[in-house]
């Protein structure tokens, strides 16, 4: 990119664009479907409308700003990837469906994308003190935990386990924010269930194509680590895992779920985690990670639509 059209200045609808693009607002979308399902998993029916729509509202906020905080903390190493020609080939990749880093790319300052972050988090800190003051203490915690995930890419492969438990924190959240004391056997195989689709199907796929260059920066990742043979390895046995968290989590859930929701469960992760798990198996490209990422990406929005459709029949 040049260096005009990185000194270009942005207003009105294209500068809010860059915002949107910070806090990789599509993939955000996604994930707010996480915790919907568990809570409607753990519920069998949608809370008041109150709750709803403070709970929409609450996981829209968290979620902007904690993506946004990946940008805010990793603001120098984006530069340096920027620098040796990073954030070129993404044309195909979920989170760069619009700008990636625009704040490595000079679109917007770091001030600008700090105060964006902070002023989300506010919000979500808001929320989800209304729905529970628990959800405060977990939501702080999760960007407590992306901190220190972000701090660790020069540190230790180990960092993969963090980002795990960073994804799991909406889920959690979700449920105290509909039941106070809700089922610890319950929360321990939803933890356990997303941990491990964080881990297969997002984590380590999307270090997989950004390995080459982490090599290159001295960056600490699970790919760099143990290499590809042992990676694509771990993403098999993790996505097998969740799958089977995934039934187990259905069969403990409050509500009574027939047989048949429990196959469309497990037909939703064959078909956007072990299918293209085992092509990225099989064909060790670069390609077929980057696709594992962009369907696994669906997954908690296939099960949200499973348990919508049994807690309206």
């Amino acid at each position: 990119m040049n260096e005009k059209s990185i000194s270009t200045p942005y207003t009105g609808l294209a500068k809010v664009k860059l915002f949107w693009a910070l806090s990789r607002t599509p993939h955000g979308l996604l994930d707010m479907a996480t915790p919907a399902f568990a809570a409607l998993l753990w519920l069998g029916t949608f809370p008041s409308l109150y709750v709803t729509v403070l709970g929409l509202i609450t996981t829209f906020a968290g979620y902007t700003s904690v993506y946004a905080l990946n940008d805010v903390i990793d603001y120098r190493v984006d530069k340096e990837k920027l620098q040796r020609g990073g954030f070129q080939d993404s044309d195909n990749y979920l989170d760069g469906v619009m700008v990636r880093h625009p704040m490595a790319q000079g679109f917007l300052s770091f001030r600008e994308g700090l105060m964006w972050s902070v002023a989300w988090g506010i919000l979500a800190v808001i929320g989800a003190y209304l729905l529970n003051p628990a959800c405060v203490v977990i939501f702080m915690s999760a960007a407590v935990l992306e901190t220190i995930y972000c701090r660790m890419w020069r540190v230790s492969h180990l960092r993969t386990i963090v980002s795990g438990a960073v994804k799991t924190s909406g889920a959690i959240a979700a449920v105290f924010a509909v039941d106070p004391k809700p089922s610890p056997l319950f929360l321990f195989i939803l933890f356990l269930c997303l941990f491990f689709w964080e881990i297969g199907g997002q984590n380590i796929p999307a270090d997989w194509t950004d390995i080459e260059e982490d090599q290159q920066l001295n960056a600490q990742t699970i790919p760099v680590r143990f290499g590809l043979e042992w990676v694509n390895l771990i993403i098999l046995g993790s996505i097998i895992l969740a799958l089977a968290l995934n039934v187990i989590l259905f069969l403990v859930s409050p509500v009574r779920f027939e047989f048949t929701y429990i196959l469309a469960s497990v037909g939703v992760g064959f078909y956007l985690l072990l299918l293209p798990a085992l092509r990225l198996y099989k064909t060790r490209t670069r390609r077929d990670a980057m696709a594992l990422f962009n369907k696994a990406s669906y997954y908690p929005a296939a099960l949200f639509v499973v348990v919508t459709i049994k807690s309206v029949i």
